[in-house]
């Protein structure tokens, strides 16, 4: 196995606060790709000039982070890619051992760092095993085995942000593919700050509308439309009342957020696609 088996892909959002840090936790023997949802090519040429092993592509629009991954992927000409958001922060051995653990298991699909969100310690320690199989894992850094994905291909580009791993994941283990968490992979991911922060309020309600979009499709996707409407009307209730709570008391933030909240729903149940962006100007 060679340092060519692998090619890294970072998408990216007005992250230059961010990226920096991450491309240099990695080492310049490998591969990199970053995806950036812009025309900025100050930040382009800032990449290419400094890091001798990364290509960065501009998108010229925000594709977000299905579209913009899968833009990354159908690029890829190696045996596997690491997916990692521009957050994440890789130590000196990390990337040789997903590579030691992808020659142990040939057949996996996608390997990540058992360190995640919804994997407690406790969790993780109920296995003695170093490699231990789950149903799903987090988006932030999925180290992919291309061959597995011929069948079913990579994301589904209907979504923007969020939910997308977790749909790639349930169509993975209906193939039956393998998923696997490594106690040996250490990768700091400082999680919901993969963008710059002057522009954190347009990008909260930007969560907002896609995280509602996104839980209404995904649900649907894969229990119906009528079980899905079932699950979020309470959602749906909840964000139309504060809404209109927060507009009589003169809450202009609160009352914006949970807008976003009902409109996302509302968009998705009524069959549109994810189309809203965050307000902002891209270079």
């Amino acid at each position: 196995m060679t340092n060519n088996d692998i090619t890294i892909i970072i998408n990216t959002f007005q992250s230059e606060d961010k990226i920096f840090r991450c491309l240099d936790s990695i080492d310049s023997i490998y591969k990199v790709m970053v995806v950036e949802n812009s025309n900025n090519s100050d930040l382009k040429n800032q990449l290419e000039k400094k890091y001798i092993n990364v290509k960065c592509f501009l998108t010229g629009e925000n594709l977000g982070y299905a579209k913009g991954n899968n833009f990354g992927l159908s690029k890829a000409q190696s045996k596997y890619a690491l997916i990692l958001n521009p957050d994440a922060i890789l130590e000196n051995n990390t990337i040789k051992n997903f590579l030691i653990t992808a020659k142990k298991i040939n057949d996996f699909a996608i390997l990540g760092p058992a360190k995640q969100d919804e994997f407690s310690n406790e969790e993780n320690n109920k296995d003695s095993k170093q490699v231990f199989q789950v149903n799903r894992l987090k988006g932030f850094a999925m180290f992919l085995n291309l061959d597995q994905f011929k069948e079913i291909g990579f994301f589904d580009s209907n979504f923007f942000i969020y939910l997308e791993e977790i749909d790639l994941c349930m169509r993975l283990k209906n193939h039956n593919k393998k998923i696997f968490l490594d106690k040996k992979l250490i990768i700091h991911h400082l999680g919901g700050s993969s963008h710059n922060e002057s522009i954190n309020f347009e990008m909260e309600l930007s969560r907002n509308w896609h995280w509602m979009w996104s839980t209404f499709y995904f649900n649907k996707k894969h229990y119906g439309y009528f079980n899905s409407l079932i699950k979020v009307s309470g959602k749906l209730f909840s964000s139309f009342y504060k809404m209109i709570f927060f507009t009589l008391i003169f809450k202009k933030k609160e009352k914006k957020i949970y807008y976003q909240r009902f409109s996302g729903l509302m968009n998705s149940i009524l069959g549109k696609k994810s189309w809203y962006r965050p307000k902002i100007i891209i270079n």
